[in-house]
């Protein structure tokens, strides 16, 4: 049976014009007991077209049913080998495959808002998010580049304070190595200007709490540098010597475990976990976004999951976009999707952070 309505796991569509629906509606097909006490939060026509392109990529000549709820506490009355889908008023339908659409970036923002005040309300115990296209959201006016910041701002709303006040960071972990980000969806120019001690301390604290909760013990933080060779003592670059010693420092007098700046071609070969060998680092502080997403990216998109730190709510999502140039196809893995469904369950578990 499924889990109790306060535990279950609210799926948000994505962009219907992407990929998103469609390895939903593949995970429940292929993985039903991984996704047990999941619902998706969305439109009924988009998740039948999706149901019917995973059942055609597994061979099945039926699409899964989709069965709608009108409230969460209504999952456990859903039949088995059916889709629950809690469909919001006044969604658009399906977006043309692959094409960017303001009404689908609309339409996901609406469901990601949804789900966001359903966990902030102790509603739904978790969030997971099918991947959002930020054009899509550009062009309905959205005014959040991603997923993070529009959390941040619901949680900040609920809240009742300004944003400053509810700082969030993103981490992208697989069973090897975990990254956590200074600045997110910035320029890259943008990105060296946050590389400030207090940004840095701000996001060792974040990390620290985060992993400290759902270790069980403190992490060992290793911190990437910003420039080559982390600036070579100043030749390279002040930054290292200016502004990430100095925080590092700050932080270890403050009871973290932290460590470097470390050459940032080397730190996360250094971090990774191994058959028979725990890399030096539970984590690693990267300076921007790409110089800590590639790395993780690289060992398997199918394989990562990206993380919110700093949220009073559980979101976890797929490390991957829209992937317009194959949506509807059937060749998109679910894999990474039913990964952040496990990692949100565990961290959702009354010893996990909250």
């Amino acid at each position: 049976m499924p889990e109790s309505p306060r535990g279950a796991i609210a799926i948000t569509q994505g962009d219907s014009a992407g990929i998103g629906p469609e390895i939903i509606a593949k995970a429940f097909l292929e993985s039903p007991h991984a996704l047990r006490g999941c619902f998706v939060v969305g439109e009924l026509q988009t998740l039948r077209r999706a149901a019917a392109v995973a059942a055609r990529a597994c061979g099945s000549s039926m699409p899964m049913p989709v069965a709608v709820l009108q409230s969460p506490q209504q999952l456990d009355q859903v039949p088995p080998h059916c889709i629950p889908l809690l469909e919001l008023p006044g969604l658009p339908g399906p977006a043309a495959w692959g094409r960017v659409s303001a009404e689908a970036g609309d339409a996901a923002a609406r469901c990601v808002v949804w789900a966001a005040q359903a966990a902030l309300r102790g509603e739904v115990a978790a969030l997971v998010t099918a991947p959002l296209h930020k054009e899509a959201l550009h062009a309905a006016g959205v005014d959040f580049p991603g997923h993070t910041e529009l959390l941040q701002a619901e949680a900040a709303r609920h809240a009742g304070v300004d944003l400053a006040r509810m700082p969030v960071r993103m981490m992208l972990a697989n069973d090897e190595l975990r990254t956590v980000l200074v600045s997110i969806h910035v320029s890259l120019r943008d990105a060296i200007a946050a590389v400030t001690r207090d940004n840095l301390l701000q996001t060792l604290h974040i990390t620290h709490e985060a992993l400290l909760r759902s270790l069980g013990r403190a992490p060992r933080i290793g911190v990437a540098g910003l420039n080559p060779h982390a600036g070579e003592g100043g030749l390279f670059g002040r930054e290292e010597v200016e502004t990430i010693a100095p925080a590092i420092a700050s932080a270890c007098d403050q009871g973290l475990d932290v460590h470097g700046p470390f050459a940032p071609d080397t730190v996360f070969m250094r971090a990774r976990h191994a058959p028979g060998r725990r890399g030096e680092f539970d984590v690693v502080l990267a300076m921007y976004h790409d110089q800590g997403l590639i790395p993780v990216k690289y060992l398997g998109v199918e394989k990562g999951v990206n993380v919110t730190l700093g949220l009073p709510l559980v979101r976890t999502s797929p490390d991957h976009g829209t992937a317009f140039d194959i949506a509807g196809q059937g060749v998109a893995e679910a894999a990474s999707l039913i990964e952040a469904v496990r990692v949100a369950r565990s961290l959702a578990a009354p010893s996990g952070p909250r």
